[in-house]
């Protein structure tokens, strides 16, 4: 039985000193043979670590123990065991790198004017209510929709989170403003702040999944509102919710179905890609054909 488990977490609560965090958070998780990312700021703390379930047990145990983090809402997935490098943790000035800091308030129940938080079976109510009426929004880099996405949603044309305010102020989603509109992202950090900026600037009526696309598809796997499989920032790359996910990403060489984002090996390029395994096999001697600006980000959490 594999025991190997990868939580996904993050808490908007104000840190007063980031820096002895990071010591903290980095002496226990060395304690517990934990590796992963976690982001730091004067905002709260975003993360990801894989390891053995008794160790990250423990380690939430202890980060529950610190002010301020005793109601973070840890995701749970199956691990491999190598789904992580190293261990890296770092401060930084954002929890995620919108580039509109001034905008965001955060005090000691989290982030200030959001999106309402709907849990997975709210979100299907909500959908049963008003039917085409609401409009899934996704949060995430418009790359990671391409093997998995709420049915329906839009997928705006960003390639990096510090793309999105700029999208959304260009009027292409003005018609939706007075619409019912349900952010989502893999773990929910991203639709924290996204949904602060759509209020801002006009958007009425705005949702966020509480605990993300991985709340939602523990709870409903694929007999949902979820179409695909989810793109994941570490060594997984991506996980599936059933045994029945429908492949929805396509071969950037042949257009055959898949869900493999693979690594260009060529020395020029080395894009992250989606591949079908034949394909792959010989990408070394065929032309680039994707995407030049999709890069893997291996600093962002979720």
């Amino acid at each position: 039985m594999n025991f190997n488990r990868v939580i996904l977490y993050y808490n908007f609560v104000p840190i007063a000193d980031p820096e002895a965090v990071k010591l903290w958070q980095k002496t226990l998780c060395e304690s517990l043979n934990l590796k992963g990312r976690i982001l730091i700021s004067s905002q709260g703390i975003n993360g990801t670590l894989g390891g053995h379930m008794d160790d990250i047990k423990k380690y939430i145990k202890n980060t529950r123990d610190y002010p301020g983090f005793k109601e973070i809402d840890f995701k749970w997935s199956q691990g491999t065991g190598n789904d992580f490098p190293k261990l890296k943790i770092q401060v930084k000035d954002e929890l995620v790198a919108f580039g509109y800091q001034d905008e965001i308030e955060v005090d000691e129940n989290g982030v200030i004017g959001g999106g309402i938080h709907l849990r997975p079976e709210e979100v299907n109510k909500l959908v049963e209510e008003r039917g085409d009426e609401v409009v899934f929004f996704d949060a995430r880099n418009a790359f990671e929709a391409k093997i998995g996405k709420f049915k329906d949603a839009v997928v705006p044309d960003v390639n990096t989170s510090h793309d999105f305010v700029k999208e959304i102020e260009s009027g292409k989603y003005d018609h939706m403003k007075d619409k019912p509109i349900v952010a989502y992202c893999t773990g929910g950090v991203r639709c924290e702040l996204l949904t602060v900026f759509m209020k801002n600037r006009g958007f009425k009526e705005v949702y966020q999944i509480k605990g993300g696309i991985v709340r939602y598809g523990n709870a409903f796997g694929d007999d949902g509102l979820w179409d695909g499989s989810l793109y994941t920032f570490d060594d997984r790359l991506t996980i599936d919710f059933s045994d029945h996910t429908k492949l929805i990403g396509t071969c950037a060489h042949c257009d055959g179905p898949t869900k493999e984002f693979r690594n260009c090996q060529k020395p020029a390029c080395h894009q992250l890609v989606l591949l079908c395994d034949p394909c792959y096999d010989r990408h070394l001697d065929m032309p680039c054909k994707h995407d030049r600006e999709i890069k893997r980000n291996r600093d962002l959490v979720g």
